[in-house]
């Protein structure tokens, strides 16, 4: 999710490709503009260099280049290590998710890393016809960026050239990316006194990102990104609730179980966000950043839901929100000029920046009611707990102003209030200013509930 408002595009007829083109250029183009000039950094493991989809990719870096990203690459070479350590008749050995490297495996690191890195620049640097990169010239830049230190011996297991990082020289990666270059780097590092190390492709991310100060950092993953004990997908989580998760093992891939503590930390040390992709989702990056709804698992310090009260400056988000659900009956027409009179009667739910939920309270003191309405979720968040939200805030807010009855009017969602104990009640139930506005005709159904 992106924190940039959304574009409520016109309903396009299913057959009409090129309208609903059109929509989808439209909609992406906030993103667009939130994004150029930010800094991203980008983490795959060697599994997507020589995978299927690792052209694929190259097209969506070239794209997100073009549009002005500041771009850095950092590949892995896991299992092309394994195979040149393979070739020579040697066994891959790990501890704790980092491989254990002596000297004769350091040389299969040092091929096969190499080989791997000139096969993804190659990639980054096609530009035939007939091609997403037909035309194009990505500038694609190295160097030694990255100072390493070994990682020593841990739990009685000498790690050898296993390295960490000591220093990420970030004054000159950024040089390179203010030049419109895209940094491609492998995890690779060397030791003031010329000793070359092995890093783990992940750490090597997160420290990139955090010396950046990088808007975004991301991962794609085994995994679709972080899955519910319903193995359904977590669009957003916490950096508190990932480390739970962590703790409990729950749900973990091998490479969530790896790449995860990185994000967890990248963020804490102020990434903005961090992203968990499928790695075998073709146009991942593309479907993550410039829609709405995305396609992985983001991680953020801090919630990205927030509930608050309307201000006047969001009228104008809060008219474009809820008029898709005007249009088509869902809520009685408000004019702007009754939205600005009566805006301080809102709550509001935010995403990430932007507006995607409402509701108001109108109270009728007189006889200690208060009416819950225009109660809205755009549908991209529509199961995500947002409606429960803003009906505690709302009985909240009625029960510190003293209603000792909250009653709703509805023409399509009598069995949600109905499960949070609302239960039907007449019109002559209704205050009498309410009663008198009432609208036959529209047939409305009248819930109350209870606030004692």
């Amino acid at each position: 999710m992106n924190p940039v408002q959304q574009v409520n595009a016109a309903p396009v007829p299913p057959g009409d490709l090129s309208q609903r083109f059109v929509a989808w250029v439209r909609a992406a183009a906030p993103y667009i503009h939130a994004f150029r000039g930010k800094t991203f950094v980008l983490g795959f493991g060697g599994e997507v260099a020589a995978g299927k989809l690792a052209e694929s990719l190259a097209y969506d870096c070239n794209l997100l280049a073009a549009l002005g990203v500041r771009l850095v690459l950092v590949h892995g070479a896991r299992p092309q290590i394994d195979a040149e350590l393979a070739r020579r008749g040697l066994q891959p050995r790990f501890h704790q998710g980092l491989r254990v490297t002596d000297a004769a495996a350091l040389e299969c690191v040092k091929a096969a890393m190499a080989v791997t890195r000139i096969e993804v620049e190659a990639m980054l640097s096609q530009g035939l016809p007939n091609t997403p990169m037909a035309g194009s010239f990505m500038r694609v830049t190295s160097g030694n960026f990255i100072t390493a230190k070994p990682v020593g011996i841990v739990d009685g297991v000498d790690y050898g050239y296993t390295g960490a990082v000591r220093r990420v020289i970030a004054e000159e990666i950024a040089a390179d990316l203010d030049q419109q270059n895209v940094v491609l780097m492998s995890p690779l590092g060397v030791s003031p006194a010329g000793e070359i190390f092995n890093m783990s492709m992940e750490r090597v991310a997160e420290a990139v990102a955090v010396a950046l100060k990088a808007e975004k950092l991301i991962y794609l993953c085994d995994a679709p990104g972080l899955l519910d004990e319903e193995g359904g997908l977590i669009e957003a989580i916490t950096a508190d609730d990932a480390e739970s998760m962590l703790k409990a093992g729950q749900g973990l891939t091998e490479d969530l179980d790896l790449y995860l503590p990185c994000a967890i930390r990248a963020v804490r040390q102020g990434v903005g966000r961090a992203h968990l992709i499928d790695r075998d989702k073709d146009g991942g990056l593309l479907l993550e950043f410039f829609t709405p709804q995305g396609v992985g698992t983001v991680l953020t310090r801090d919630p990205l839901f927030r509930l608050r009260e309307a201000t006047v400056e969001d009228i104008g988000a809060l008219a474009t929100m809820i008029a898709p659900m005007e249009a088509d009956g869902t809520l009685v027409r408000r004019s702007r000029e009754r939205l600005e009179a009566e805006i301080e009667l809102f709550t509001v739910v935010e995403y990430d920046g932007v507006l995607v939920g409402c509701a108001a309270l109108y109270p009728f003191m007189a006889e200690h009611l208060a009416e819950m309405a225009c109660v809205a979720v755009v549908p991209e968040h529509r199961r995500s707990g947002l409606g429960e939200m803003l009906l505690k805030r709302i009985e909240g807010r009625a029960r510190r102003m003293g209603v000792e009855q909250l009653f709703v009017l509805t023409t399509r969602t009598a069995h949600w209030f109905r499960e949070r104990g609302f239960n039907e009640v007449a019109p002559e139930r209704l205050p009498r200013q309410k009663r008198e506005m009432y609208d036959v005709n529209r047939r409305s159904k009248i819930f109350m509930k209870p606030l004692s």
